[in-house]
């Protein structure tokens, strides 16, 4: 029995209403209107033989079903970019080094870059990992060419490229405290995350103490996972087997954090477009779908 070709156009919509929402959201977001959104659906559960939705009037989630094809899906979608990408950008030659804030796609840097490197295997990147302040002095010194780091609030050195929130996060079974006072895992001071968690408990009057300092992340994602404490850090250095944690949890909203990348120049700008819009994409893939789905038309 010859099997069906799936295809692309469908399965990217499909995670679009997944990641959006809802099918307006995820029609404004492809550019197109909500009813082919749906035709797309359609066809896609019809070939499947499965429904990949749950619809309600007031709701929409992914079934089982759905959440199955999603893995496929993103797989699929991923790979139909890489070589597309592959053949329709210019090939980047020559080298770049380049600093990356620690905190950022800290588990998952490797591997976009490890992708990156099969895309543009004539682009030779020399990456240093570490804090934003040591990468900045780095950069100012000729050390490296460019860097990608947090951005504060009223800065106008560097180019946004992304924003995401932070997360409280603790171990699954860490007991969070009502009255005494809220384990604290850390970076050394000065920190964003360390400045701003601290900062929101205080305004809320609760208490704290730090229990754990490390200089580096993997260090504050071990002790989280060891049980130790809560800790503050941006959605995409959050590790697996760890649980954010929010206001229903007695916990202050944090706020975002926005990267940026600095010491782009007429002439490197050539060789960082291409990776800096690589990093980006690979970070929209990451975004977690949101089931229940708040049906958006």
């Amino acid at each position: 029995m010859s099997l069906s070709d799936l295809e692309i156009d469908a399965l990217r919509a499909f995670v679009t209403v997944a990641e959006a929402g809802g099918f307006t959201a995820a029609a404004e977001r492809l550019g197109r209107t909500q009813s082919a959104i749906s035709v797309k659906i359609k066809k896609l559960e019809d070939m499947l033989g499965r429904r990949v939705f749950e619809r309600t009037s007031r709701s929409l989630a992914l079934t089982h079903d759905g959440e199955v094809l999603m893995g496929y899906a993103r797989r699929l979608l991923d790979l139909n970019d890489e070589t597309v990408r592959r053949f329709a950008e210019p090939a980047a030659e020559g080298e770049l080094r380049l600093g990356v804030a620690e905190y950022f796609l800290s588990d998952h840097l490797p591997h976009v870059l490890r992708r990156f490197a099969k895309l543009h295997p004539r682009l030779h990147i020399d990456v240093r990992v570490g804090m934003c302040s040591d990468l900045v002095s780095a950069l100012d010194g000729g050390e490296l060419d460019l860097v990608i780091s947090r951005r504060d609030a009223g800065d106008t050195r560097g180019r946004a490229i992304w924003t995401e929130p932070m997360r409280w996060i603790a171990a699954p079974g860490l007991e969070i405290p009502a009255d005494g006072p809220l384990p604290f895992c850390a970076l050394p001071a000065p920190c964003v995350f360390r400045n701003r968690g601290l900062a929101a408990l205080g305004e809320t009057g609760r208490s704290w103490r730090v229990v754990y300092t490390s200089a580096s992340v993997m260090g504050v994602q071990a002790a989280v996972r060891a049980g130790l404490g809560v800790a503050v850090l941006s959605e995409s250095s959050v590790p697996d087997g760890v649980r954010r944690l929010g206001v229903e949890d007695g916990l202050p909203e944090l706020g975002d954090v926005e990267m940026a990348i600095f010491g782009e120049t007429p002439r490197n700008r050539r060789l960082a477009e291409p990776l800096v819009g690589f990093i980006v994409e690979s970070l929209a893939a990451m975004r977690p779908a949101r089931p229940p789905l708040a049906l958006a038309g």
